[in-house]
């Protein structure tokens, strides 16, 4: 009696491996964008939640002192009592801090502004201002 060999290939051929790198790149290929875009989303959400509390702190603001703050006295005298006329008598701190829209600008406020009490918005992701992906706290819903 002889032993036979049992030769049972334990690897994959180089076709096999080609076969599922191509299927694991088509995957990728239809995932990656699609969470891509989810980012995108996510930042533009988040701009929309800032831009809501900024105007809530800009509401409480007018309440205590009539007005809301100037151009030049910016949103920063939502977190620092302004020094620059008109000075606010009824003040006090309305956010611990200030916030960057999601892509690392400044978030622009005007008051008095044309259409509305005052203007507060994001420059959205291309960070130009008065472009078509600008976010308007007046177009939030």
């Amino acid at each position: 009696m002889g032993i036979r060999k049992n030769h049972l290939n334990k690897g994959f051929t180089l076709l096999e491996l080609l076969v599922v790198i191509v299927i694991l790149s088509l995957l990728a290929a239809l995932v990656i964008p699609k969470l891509t875009g989810r980012v995108d989303e996510a930042k533009i959400d988040t701009a929309k939640i800032q831009l809501k509390e900024l105007k809530r702190a800009l509401e409480m603001y007018r309440l205590d002192n009539g007005t809301y703050p100037t151009t030049q006295q910016g949103l920063k005298a939502l977190v620092e009592k302004p020094q620059t006329p008109p000075v606010p008598k009824k003040w006090h701190q309305y956010l611990d801090s200030l916030p960057k829209d999601p892509w690392g600008n400044d978030y622009v406020y005007i008051y008095p502004a044309e259409k509305h009490p005052y203007e507060l918005k994001s420059k959205g992701p291309d960070g130009e201002l008065g472009t078509e992906d600008d976010i308007s706290v007046w177009d939030i819903k």
